[in-house]
């Protein structure tokens, strides 16, 4: 867990710091107002997701179809989770967004997906009793330093009042990288990759739960999360991530 300035030292902190270093917007560099946000420009290229979306994926409408409304495409395969949200299609802005915070160590990138992420999933969030984050295989954390989902989950619990855990969810066995992988794959890959650990039941017994991630590809990855949480009696699963790619017959990410 990482150690949080507060009160008076960190507003000053806060303020020294963004004297000596303006901030910039996180895509293209111009200076902006405000640390950890987009200027007008970039901001605009996003593909914001607003209401009215598919209740269990999130996916757009062209009209409102009323509360709890499902697409043709949840009908006729329903995902294992009970509802989804996403902040932003998948498309170039989005991207450089989970690329600066997953590869280019740029943790300030997900506190705004965060601020982005709590607002697309507010009426999730006010029936979740815990947060968890997407896991990542302890070899594949130790390569990459830490678990981007985790700081997501971590910044939304922060924003909403929501408790989250780290500890819970876990990868039993390590996977290939889902990049490239078309969804039949994507699915037998992480097929039986995840569990609820031994000692943490009680975390999701009964209980809802909110699963965090980045992006949305295929939904393999969220759908074994999913079988795995109610497998362990989670009462409903529900999805908040960053992206979702609408079409995805050719994986993005």
């Amino acid at each position: 867990m990482e150690t949080v300035l507060s009160g008076l030292p960190a507003r000053i902190w806060r303020g020294f710091v963004d004297l000596v270093t303006p901030s910039l917007c996180l895509s293209c560099g111009t200076p902006v107002g405000e640390a950890a946000s987009l200027c007008v420009v970039c901001w605009g290229r996003l593909k914001l997701l607003e209401e009215p979306v598919c209740d269990a994926l999130g996916t757009p409408f062209a009209y409102d179809q009323g509360e709890g409304a499902l697409s043709g495409a949840a009908l006729s395969d329903p995902p294992a989770w009970d509802r989804a949200r996403a902040a932003v299609l998948f498309e170039e802005e989005a991207a450089k967004l989970v690329h600066a915070l997953k590869y280019r160590d740029r943790p300030e990138a997900g506190l705004l997906m965060a601020r982005m992420m709590a607002r697309a999933g507010r009426r999730l969030l006010a029936q979740a009793d815990v947060i968890l984050p997407v896991p990542l295989h302890v070899f594949r954390l130790w390569l990459r330093r830490f678990n981007q989902s985790a700081l997501l989950a971590q910044r939304i619990s922060r924003l909403s009042g929501t408790p989250w855990r780290h500890d819970v969810l876990i990868r039993a066995r390590s996977t290939r990288a889902q990049v490239g992988l078309d969804q039949g794959a994507r699915r037998r890959n992480v097929r039986n990759a995840f569990t609820v650990r031994p000692g943490r039941l009680a975390e999701v017994a009964g209980r809802s739960v909110l699963l965090v991630d980045d992006v949305r590809t295929t939904g393999a990855t969220a759908e074994a999360c999913a079988l795995a949480l109610k497998k362990a009696g989670a009462a409903r699963v529900e999805l908040l991530t960053f992206a979702l790619v609408q079409f995805p017959a050719k994986p993005h990410i």
